[in-house]
């Protein structure tokens, strides 16, 4: 398979900025379908605390991480997060998630949708720690990496996974049905992302 990333590129490790953050990315997707402006976004919801963080450089943080994930997204991908049930409204989080990270993409792909076709369920953290030492060997910039750090990034990704449905609690995979609009969007647009879910070929294709 392709990587996603390639070794000149290097890969983007902010994820652990945030957590999937359904309520505060939905206001900030109808805030920016009002305006249709990102930076107008931005400085709205800093000045209003828009998303009621208690300090103003947490609330900057977090404004410039979910901008960043929520500008992967088309409009009609950002309306359907804004009216979408909250499962569905993780998935469309996930995209951006993905898209936004190629590091976070490739081990859905690779690890998260390859054991849950191979009829692996269970997501040991150790298969997290093969898969960063696999990609150590192209992408250099992950050998400066702490171990705190390491741990760090695991913890956060299999929170993501869980908050999106994909993991259970007791690390177990957890196919899901795609948002039949989410699904539609992405044949007509990218198919191959939807390859960030645990789902069977059938389910893609229908």
């Amino acid at each position: 398979m392709t990587p996603i990333a390639s070794p000149s590129t290097g890969y983007r490790m902010s994820f652990t900025a945030a957590s999937l953050c359904i309520r505060e990315s939905a206001i900030l997707a109808q805030r920016y379908l009002d305006l249709g402006n990102w930076e107008q976004v931005s400085s709205e919801a800093f000045s209003e605390n828009l998303l009621q963080v208690r300090t103003q450089s947490s609330l900057r943080r977090l404004l410039r991480e979910l901008t960043t994930r929520l500008e992967t997204l088309s409009p009609a991908e950002l309306d359907l997060l804004t009216k979408a049930t909250e499962p569905h409204q993780a998935q469309v989080l996930w995209l951006a998630v993905c898209r936004c990270y190629p590091f976070v993409a490739e081990f859905a792909v690779e690890v998260v949708r390859e054991r849950y076709l191979s009829l692996k369920y269970e997501l040991p953290l150790e298969e997290f720690d093969a898969f960063f030492n696999r990609k150590a060997q192209w992408h250099t910039e992950l050998d400066s990496i702490s171990p705190s750090t390491h741990n760090k990034l695991r913890q956060v990704l299999f929170r993501l996974l869980r908050e999106t449905g994909l993991l259970s609690t007791q690390r177990t995979i957890q196919g899901v049905q795609l948002n039949p609009q989410l699904a539609q969007l992405l044949r007509q647009g990218r198919p191959e992302e939807a390859l960030y879910f645990p789902t069977f070929d059938t389910q893609i294709k229908t």
